[in-house]
C-alpha cells in the first residue's frame, strides 16, 4: 500500500510522489539531498495513477526528519497498539531526493492508494482547473516575461472565493520544495499551468492561424494550440500584451465579493419556519456580510465600490447555485429574492447540499450545532448480578460472567424518556428538537430502533459487553448507532479506563531476587489486577524490557499467599534454559519442572510431577504433540512466552494451547502485531476468548477497515476494546527507560575475491539457462530459491558453496572483513555475537577463527542440546568467558540474554528486518551498559547489495511483502532476476 503526496512545484506545475507504508528505518546517508529511502519510483507511481511517466524528475524536498531518517507521514497504517510510540531525536527539516511525476489532466483518485492532505489538495486544484475550462472561464494570454502563449483562468465571484479558499487551505507539505516568496503564488501558478494544459488538450489539432504567419499576433494564435514559444517582434509583442490586457479587463475581473447563504432556525427568526438568507460576502473579510435586502433597496454606493453591478451578480450566482440545490429555483421566481422560507425537510435538504455549495465557492453559514450535532442512537446499560454494596464473588467477575442488560434510546449519553420517545415517533420530519437540541432523525431507522426496544432486556456475558463497546455505526446487527455502553463495578471501570487509574501499587515478596524498575512495578500491578478479576493479559513490552522478571514477580506474589495449582509456561526451546536460570535467580523457592525430551513423563507420573511443582516449562511443539495429556491437567495459569508463535490461529499448536484449562491466561510478546491484525486476534482470543468476537467478525469490523482503508475510527474502537488487556511499552521511549545505551547500525560492504566472482557468475548463468526452460509454478520457484541460497553461500566463502573441506584462509572478501572487525573487537577487550543462517558456514568458521585469534569460539545451532546451550550462555555472560559467540540465526535469534556482547555481526543477511532486529536485541536490552555496534555484511555488486537496497527502499512494507523468508523473490520475472543477480564490475576487490 502506498501513500500519495502532492506538491505545487517552484516551476508552476502540480506533481505527485508516493511513500511506502510503514515506519522509516535508519538511513546512513548524510548527503543534503540523499534519496528518500521509501519513495516509490516514478514508473510505479505513473502505473498506479494510469499516467504516462512524462517529465518525471527527482526533486529536492524539505521533509520533517529525525536524525535517523525521514518521519513517517500521518496517513500510514500503524499498529494500533503502538500508535503513540516515541522516536528518538529532534524533528527538523531535511532535504531528500524524491522521484515525482507531473499530474496531467484530472485522473481518477486511486482507490488502492491512501491520499495525504497534500495529494487531496493537488487533486482539488486540478479539479478546479477542469471546472473553469468546462465553463469557459479562461482567456488566451502572453506570459509577462517571454514570448510564450498560454491560457489563463478568469476568476470572479464564487470562482474568486473558491480560489481564495484553496490558497488558505494549502497544506504546508504542498510547498516542501525550498522556496522563497508568497506560498499563494504557488497555487496561482499551478492553477494557471493546469488550465493551460487542459485547454491545449481539448484544442489539440485545431489551427487558430494560417500556416504562413506574417505578424506577431498570428504567431501567437498558432502558439495557443501548438508549441507555446513563438517568434515575436518586440514592439508588436508589447502592443499585443496591451490589447490582451484591455480585452481581459472587459471580460471580467476577480471579484472581491461572493454570494453567501445562511440557514436560520425558527427561534433565531422568531418565526415558525426555517429560512435560507441570501447575502453578499467579502472574500478577503468573510465577517463583512451585506443582506440581499440592501442589495435591492438600500443605498448601494458602498457596494458599487466593491462590484459594479451587485444585483446582476447576486442573480447570476443564485442561478448557478440552483443547479446544485434545486430548491433555490423557487426564490428566483420573485422579483427581489432575499431569502427562501423552508420547512424542516427543506432545512435538512439545504444542510446536506451545503458541502457542494461550499465546494463550488459559495459562502455557507450553518447553525453551530450542525457540525457538533448530538447523535440519536442506542445505549446499552448493564448491571452485574451481585448484590449492591457487597464484594463481587469470583464467579461474578471475568469475561464469562453473566450481566443483566437492557437497551435504551439515547441522545448522546442521555437516555430519553417514554414521552420523548413518543414525540419522536410522531414526528415525520428529519429535524426534531429534543431537550433544546436539534437532532437529525432518520424515520426508518428510528422506527426500527423503537421496534428493537420492544424486545426488552436479557443477559449476556461480560465479553459480549466489551465487544459491543467497539461496534461501528454501520454494524448491521443494530438498527441505530451504538452511542454509549454503561456498566457498573469492575466492568464499568474497564470500559471507562478507571481501572488503570485505580491500580494499587504492588511490591513482590521480600525474598524476590530483583529490584523492579518503576515501569516494571506498574506492569506487576497491572498483571495482579487482571489476575485478581480473572481476566487474561497480553504483556507486550518491547524486547529487553523484562517481561520475564515481571511474570516471575507475579508468580512469587501469588504463591506468597498460599499454595496454588502450578503455572504452565510454554515457550520456544531456545529460551527454556533462560526461564530455568531466571526462576532460580529471582524466585528460588519456586519448584520448576521441565516437560521436554524423549524421556518426558506421561500419564499419572506427569500428573504427579505437575501437582508437586509450581512452574511447569514446555515448548510449543510439545504443547501440540502432548495436547491431550496437557488438556487433562488443571493449571492455575497458562503463560505463552514469545506468543507470536500462535499468531496463525489455524495452526495445530495455536489450537492446542486454547484447549488448556486454567483460571488465568497471560501472553508475553514483544511483537503483538507483526504483519496483520489477525495475529492480534489470535493472541487476544487465547488470553480472553470471545472478547474480539469470531475471526470473521474481527476481520470485517477491524482488520479490513484499518489495513485497507486506514480507518482511524476503527483503530480507535479496537484500542478501546484491547487497552484493558494489552500493556505495551517500548524501550525507545525515554519515559519508560532512560539509561539504555545507543544502538549504532552500519552496513559493512565487502568485495568478492576473483574465485568468488567466477563461481558467482557460473551459478547465475546456470540458473538463467534452466529458468528459461522451467515451467511456471513450483519448479520455477524452487529453482530461484535454490539459486539464491547458492549465491549467498558463494558470497560467504567458496568452500561453503563447494562443501569440499578445502582451505579457508585468503579466499573470501567477507571473511577478510570479519577478521579485521574481530581483531579490533578483541584488541579492545570487547565481546561479539556473529549470526549466520547457515549452520555449515558456522561449523567451518569456528575452528578457523579459534586458530586465527587463539581463542575459544562458542557455536550455538539447532542441534545444540539444551544443557550445552545453557552452559554456553552462562560462560559467555561471565566476564572471564569466551569473547566470540557464533550463532545460528534461527536457534539463537530469540529468547537469549547476551548483554556481555556490545558488537553484533550479521554475516549473511536474512531478508526480513524483524528477524535481524530480534537477533540484535539479544545484546541490545536491559542490562547492556555500553553502546551496541551492529554490522550487517553485504557483498558489493551482488544480489546481497541489490536486495538490501530493495529492502531499504521498501522497509515500510518489508514485513508484509517479504514475510519470514525469501519466497517473494520467486515471483520476479526472468528479466528482473537477471538484473537482480548480475555481477557488477565493482564486486571484485583488488
Amino acid at each position: 500500500m502506498l501513500v500519495l503526496h502532492g506538491l505545487c512545484t517552484t516551476d508552476g506545475v502540480l506533481a505527485l510522489w508516493a511513500e511506502d507504508s510503514g515506519l522509516p528505518a535508519r538511513s546512513e546517508s548524510t548527503r543534503r539531498d540523499a534519496p528518500h529511502p521509501f519513495a516509490a519510483t516514478t514508473e510505479t507511481l505513473a502505473a498506479v495513477l494510469g499516467l504516462e511517466p512524462l517529465k518525471a524528475t527527482t526533486r529536492a524536498l524539505l521533509l520533517p526528519s529525525f536524525s535517523s531518517g525521514p518521519m513517517a507521514s500521518p496517513e500510514l497504517v500503524r499498529d494500533p497498539l503502538t500508535a503513540g510510540r516515541a522516536q528518538r531525536g529532534k524533528v527538523q527539516l531535511r532535504q531528500w531526493g524524491v522521484p515525482t511525476v507531473r499530474l496531467h489532466g484530472t485522473p481518477e483518485r486511486p482507490a488502492e492508494m491512501r491520499l495525504s492532505d497534500s495529494a487531496r489538495f493537488v487533486f482539488d486544484v486540478a479539479g478546479f482547473a477542469a471546472d473553469l475550462v468546462e465553463r469557459g472561464r479562461v482567456l488566451p494570454a502572453v506570459a509577462p516575461d517571454q514570448p510564450r502563449a498560454r491560457w489563463v483562468p478568469v476568476l470572479s465571484g464564487t470562482d474568486s472565493a473558491r480560489f481564495a479558499s484553496l490558497q488558505a487551505a494549502m497544506p504546508p507539505a504542498c510547498r516542501c520544495e525550498e522556496i522563497a516568496g508568497d506560498p499563494g503564488e504557488l497555487v496561482r501558478a499551478a492553477l494557471t499551468t493546469a488550465v493551460d494544459e487542459q485547454v491545449r488538450a481539448r484544442l489539440e489539432g485545431v489551427a487558430l492561424a494560417p500556416q504562413r504567419r506574417r505578424t506577431t499576433a498570428e504567431a501567437w494564435l498558432a502558439a495557443l494550440t501548438g508549441e507555446p514559444t513563438f517568434d515575436a517582434d518586440p514592439v508588436e509583442l508589447y502592443e499585443l500584451r496591451e490589447q490582451l490586457d484591455r480585452w481581459r479587463t472587459s471580460a471580467g475581473t476577480e471579484s472581491p465579493v461572493r454570494t453567501c447563504f445562511r440557514l436560520r432556525s425558527p427561534e433565531q427568526r422568531n418565526e415558525e419556519e426555517w429560512a435560507v438568507e441570501f447575502l453578499l460576502q467579502a472574500v478577503d473579510e468573510p465577517s463583512v456580510l451585506v443582506p440581499a435586502q440592501q442589495v435591492w433597496f438600500a443605498d448601494d454606493g458602498v457596494l458599487r465600490r466593491w462590484i459594479p453591478a451587485p444585483q446582476e451578480h447576486l442573480l447570476a450566482d443564485l442561478g448557478r447555485a440552483s443547479k446544485l440545490h434545486p430548491d433555490l429555483d423557487e426564490a428566483l421566481r420573485g422579483q427581489h429574492p432575499s431569502e427562501l422560507e423552508v420547512g424542516a425537510e427543506g432545512a435538512y435538504r439545504f444542510l446536506t447540499a451545503a458541502p457542494a455549495l461550499a465546494q463550488a465557492g459559495f459562502g455557507v453559514l450553518l447553525p453551530s450545532w450542525w457540525q457538533q450535532t448530538t447523535k440519536l442512537g442506542l445505549k446499552l446499560t448493564t448491571k452485574s448480578r451481585g448484590t449492591a454494596g457487597t464484594v463481587a464473588k469470583e464467579s461474578e467477575i471475568g469475561l464469562k460472567s453473566i450481566v443483566d442488560y437492557k437497551w435504551e434510546l439515547a441522545l448522546g449519553a442521555d437516555t430519553l424518556t417514554d414521552a420523548e420517545l413518543a414525540e419522536l415517533a410522531r414526528a415525520k420530519v428529519p429535524l426534531v428538537k429534543v431537550r433544546g437540541q436539534w437532532v437529525q432523525v432518520d424515520q426508518k431507522r428510528l422506527a426500527a430502533g423503537l421496534a428493537f426496544l420492544k424486545r426488552g432486556g436479557g443477559q449476556m456475558t461480560a465479553a459480549e459487553v466489551m465487544l459491543h463497546s467497539g461496534l461501528t455505526e454501520a454494524d448491521e446487527s443494530l438498527p441505530l448507532p451504538l452511542v454509549d455502553v454503561e456498566a457498573d463495578g469492575w466492568l464499568g471501570d474497564l470500559l471507562t479506563g478507571k481501572a488503570d487509574e485505580q491500580l494499587e501499587p504492588v511490591d513482590p515478596p521480600e525474598n524476590f531476587g530483583a529490584r523492579l524498575r518503576p515501569y516494571q512495578q506498574r506492569g506487576l500491578a497491572w498483571l495482579a489486577f487482571l489476575d485478581k478479576i480473572g481476566l487474561g493479559a497480553c504483556l507486550a513490552d518491547d524486547m529487553g524490557l523484562g517481561k520475564t522478571v515481571q511474570l516471575l514477580a507475579l508468580e512469587a506474589l501469588n504463591r506468597a499467599n498460599g499454595k496454588r495449582p502450578p503455572t504452565l509456561l510454554i515457550c520456544p526451546m531456545s529460551v527454556v534454559g533462560n526461564w530455568q536460570r531466571e526462576a532460580a535467580r529471582f524466585t528460588p523457592e519456586l519448584k520448576v519442572h521441565v516437560h521436554h525430551g524423549a524421556d518426558r513423563l506421561d500419564g499419572d507420573a506427569l500428573r504427579e510431577a505437575v501437582e508437586s511443582n509450581d512452574l511447569v516449562l514446555t515448548t510449543y511443539s510439545l504443547a501440540a504433540r502432548d495436547a491431550d495429556a496437557l488438556a487433562d491437567l488443571t493449571f492455575d495459569r497458562v503463560v505463552l512466552d514469545e506468543a507470536q508463535n500462535i499468531k496463525n490461529s489455524a495452526t495445530r499448536q495455536s489450537q492446542a494451547v486454547r484447549q488448556l484449562k486454567a483460571r488465568h491466561r497471560v501472553a508475553l510478546t514483544g511483537t503483538p502485531v507483526e504483519n496483520r491484525l489477525a495475529e492480534l486476534w489470535s493472541i487476544m482470543d487465547f488470553a480472553n476468548p470471545g472478547v474480539l468476537g469470531t475471526v470473521n467478525t474481527f476481520r470485517a469490523r477491524f482488520a479490513v477497515p484499518v489495513e485497507r482503508h486506514n480507518d482511524q475510527d476503527a483503530a480507535a474502537r479496537l484500542r478501546k476494546i484491547t487497552n484493558p488487556f494489552v500493556l505495551r511499552r517500548v524501550k525507545t521511549d525515554p519515559r519508560i527507560i532512560s539509561d539504555l545505551p545507543d544502538k549504532v547500525e552500519m552496513r559493512q560492504l565487502c568485495n568478492l575475491t576473483p574465485e568468488q566472482a567466477s563461481l558467482y557468475q557460473a551459478v547465475v548463468n546456470d540458473m538463467l539457462e534452466k529458468i528459461e526452460e522451467a515451467d511456471e509454478g513450483i519448479e520455477r520457484r524452487g529453482l530461484v530459491l535454490a539459486t539464491m541460497s547458492k549465491l549467498k553461500q558463494v558470497c560467504n566463502h567458496p568452500a561453503h558453496f563447494l562443501g569440499d573441506g578445502s582451505r579457508v584462509a585468503g579466499r573470501s572478501g567477507k571473511l577478510a572483513r570479519l577478521e579485521e572487525v574481530l581483531e579490533e573487537v578483541l584488541a579492545e577487550g570487547d565481546k561479539a555475537l556473529c549470526f549466520t543462517q547457515f549452520t555449515e558456514f558456522g561449523s567451518m568458521l569456528v575452528p578457523y577463527l579459534a586458530a586465527r585469534f587463539d581463542t575459544e569460539v562458542l557455536f550455538l545451532h539447532g542441534g545444540t542440546s539444551k544443557a550445552a546451550r545453557d552452559r554456553m550462555v552462562e560462560r559467555f555472560q561471565d566476564k572471564r568467558g569466551p569473547s566470540l559467540f557464533l550463532l545460528s540465526l534461527k536457534a539463537g535469534g530469540t529468547g537469549l540474554n547476551l548483554t556481555a556482547a556490545n558488537h553484533v555481526i550479521h554475516l549473511d543477511r536474512w531478508w526480513n528486518p524483524a528477524v535481524e532486529d530480534q537477533a540484535t536485541d539479544r545484546a541490545f536490552r536491559i542490562g547492556q551498559q555500553r553502546n551496541v555496534q551492529v554490522r550487517k555484511f553485504v557483498c558489493i555488486g551482488t544480489l546481497e547489495e541489490r536486495i538490501d537496497a530493495m529492502i531499504e527502499e521498501k522497509r515500510a512494507l518489508a514485513q508484509l511483502v517479504v514475510g519470514a523468508g525469501e519466497n517473494w523473490l520467486t515471483e520476479l520475472s526472468t528479466a528482473q532476476l537477471r538484473d537482480l543477480l548480475s555481477l557488477s564490475g565493482e564486486a571484485v576487490g583488488e
